[in-house]
This record gives C-alpha cells, sequence and structure tokens, in this order.
C-alpha cells in the first residue's frame, strides 16, 4: 500500500476534535475504560508510510486520543508540528501534542503553540523536555526561555482556550531529589493549570498506586485531577532497556529476570519469547490498572499497531472485534 493510499482525508467535522482530554476520557458509557496511544514523528518517508498504516488501524478501533511526542530538544519540532497538524485536518482521532520547554525561547513557544492553534489543535502536553544529545545530562534554560514546566503551562493557559496535560512519574523524576519533592513539583504543575497528567512508562504497577496516594495526600483537589498510566508493549529487550536508560529507570529486578530468561543465553534475543512476555505484562498491568480504577491506559506503540492492539483485544478495550489488519510487529 502506498504513502498516499494509507492516508486520505476525513469526511468527519471539527466537533469530534475539539473535546478536552479529561472530556474524552470521561465521556464513555459502554462500562469499558477508555485507551489512547502515543506516537513519534517519522524520520523519513518509510517510517511515515508505517505511521500512518498504524494511525488508521488505531482509528478504527477507537482510541479516546493520540498523543505525538517531540525530540529532545526540540530535535523534531517541525515534524511534530507537522505530522499532529495532519492527526487534526485528515483523520478522526484527537491529536494532543507535545511541547518541551527546553532549547526553545519564549517567543519560539508562542509560535509552537500558534502553530497547533492554527491546525486546529487545543490538546497540549507540556513537558520541561530532556537535552539535545544527552538526555541524563545538565538541563540547561534557554536564555529567552522557561526554566520550570509550570511556567509553561501557565503560558499556554495564558495565551487561549488550550486544555493542557503535563508529564508524571511513578517513580519519581531521576532529577527530583526524592519523592516528596518529585510530588510537589507534579502538584505545582496541576495548580499552575494542568488539567491531568500522563505518567512515564513504568512495571510496576504499585508504584503507579502510590504515586496517586501521594499527590491525593499532598492535594486533594489535584489529586482528583486524572493520573493516566502509561504502558509499554515489550516487543524488545534492547530497546526497552534503551529506552529506560534514557529515561534515568530500570526494570523491576524480578522482572528483569524475567526477561532474561525469555531472552535466552545465545547470541541474539529470543524475540519471540520476549514479545510473549511483553505482550503477558502488558496484559496483566491493565488488567489491575483496570481493577484500581485507571482513568484511561495509555500505550507506547513506537509507531507499530500490531502488539499494542493485541493488549487491547485481550483486555477487551476496541471497538472492533477484529485485529487482523494490524501492522507488523
Amino acid at each position: 500500500m502506498t504513502f498516499d493510499a494509507v492516508r486520505g482525508r476525513s469526511s468527519e467535522g471539527w466537533a469530534s476534535r475539539t473535546p478536552s482530554i479529561v472530556d474524552r476520557i470521561t465521556s464513555h458509557t459502554d462500562g469499558r475504560i477508555p485507551f489512547s496511544v502515543e506516537f513519534s514523528p517519522p524520520r523519513d518517508a518509510e517510517a511515515e508510510a508505517r505511521l500512518w498504516r498504524a494511525v488508521r488501524t488505531f482509528e478504527r478501533l477507537g482510541p479516546a486520543f493520540v498523543s505525538m511526542t517531540y525530540g529532545a530538544g526540540g530535535s523534531t519540532r517541525d515534524r511534530t508540528v507537522r505530522v499532529t497538524g495532519e492527526l487534526a485536518e485528515e483523520t478522526t482521532l484527537l491529536p494532543v501534542a507535545h511541547l518541551t520547554a527546553v532549547s526553545h525561547s519564549i517567543d519560539e513557544l508562542r509560535s509552537m503553540v500558534g502553530a497547533y492553534a492554527d491546525r486546529g489543535i487545543s490538546n497540549i502536553l507540556v513537558l520541561r523536555g530532556d537535552p539535545p544529545g544527552d538526555p541524563l545530562g545538565e538541563w540547561k534554560k534557554h536564555p529567552d526561555g522557561v526554566e520550570y514546566a509550570e511556567e509553561l503551562v501557565r503560558m499556554v493557559r495564558d495565551l487561549g482556550d488550550f486544555h493542557v496535560g503535563v508529564a508524571s512519574f511513578p517513580e519519581g523524576h531521576y532529577r527530583a531529589p526524592d519523592l516528596a519533592h518529585d510530588t510537589k513539583y507534579l502538584v505545582a504543575k496541576l495548580r499552575a493549570g494542568a488539567e491531568y497528567s500522563i505518567t512515564q512508562m513504568f512495571f510496576d504497577v504499585d508504584d503507579y498506586l502510590r504515586l496517586r496516594d501521594r499527590v491525593s495526600a499532598f492535594d486533594a483537589e489535584q489529586g482528583a485531577k486524572p493520573i493516566i498510566p502509561e504502558i509499554m508493549p515489550v516487543t524488545s529487550l534492547g530497546s526497552v532497556r534503551r529506552m529506560l536508560e534514557l529515561s534515568g529507570s530500570s526494570l523491576p529486578p524480578a522482572l528483569e529476570r524475567r526477561f532474561d530468561a525469555a531472552a535466552g543465553n545465545g547470541a541474539q534475543e529470543n524475540r519471540a519469547a520476549v514479545r510473549e512476555l511483553g505482550i503477558d505484562l502488558a496484559t496483566e498491568m491493565g488488567e489491575r490498572l483496570i481493577a484500581e480504577g485507571a482513568p484511561c491506559l495509555h500505550f507506547i506503540t513506537l509507531n507499530f499497531a500490531r502488539a499494542t492492539s493485541e493488549v487491547l483485544e485481550r483486555l477487551g478495550l476496541t471497538s472492533e472485534a477484529s485485529t487482523g489488519t494490524a501492522a507488523a510487529r
């Protein structure tokens, strides 16, 4: 299938893309918990075609919203704006645009928000962002920028009728000195006007539950705002280890041993066994999160549809019975 054939223009009107994320995830009436998915800006034409195959698969499955990530230091800024705009204009999906403070002046940030608004996008996920080159390196404020995500939340809210979300960290952000400080920073972002948060990926549901309890104990009003858990169905142990390393996190030791056993001792990772364990784990996490009252399940897709589709099917969360046409992986 060609790139142009995969895409196409939706006949739906703008109304289906204008709700806030909180409105969308709290308006489900079919008894199922809503789900959402995360995409990444494609690097080339082949990757873009793959992204749009995944987009069309998920469009049939009925996510509450989709988000588009933003490269470290704004490295994918133009592609992020373009592709997020195309999601808004050419699909029936509700897109959430990422916006990061790192390496940007206030004027540049305002310009990006304006670019999103011009494409009909009013839902923005505000992030402080990772330094370019080395995500774990020293974070430096742009001379004409902002220091904290809290400031960026206020800026976006002051620019117009935008709905803002922020990031949260079940294990605590690696730059925070302790969990108490991490909780304080999250509550500050919520008090600044953020309506919800999406967590960093995690693999221990108890970490998510403790985060939720900490926020509620610190500020009951802010604790009532949705904290959306992010799940990654693991299909490659090497890939997930790299992602965790870049985020300053790690697999729980017991789970590390399970994945090591699945990967085997050969020169090459047993991808099929790792993938099977990854799908089982994501399903188990989803089941417990649903039982614990999570408001929505947010899935990292890496621009593939098959693994997430399998988890959604097991959880009974899709709006169509068949996932047989899902893109590979």
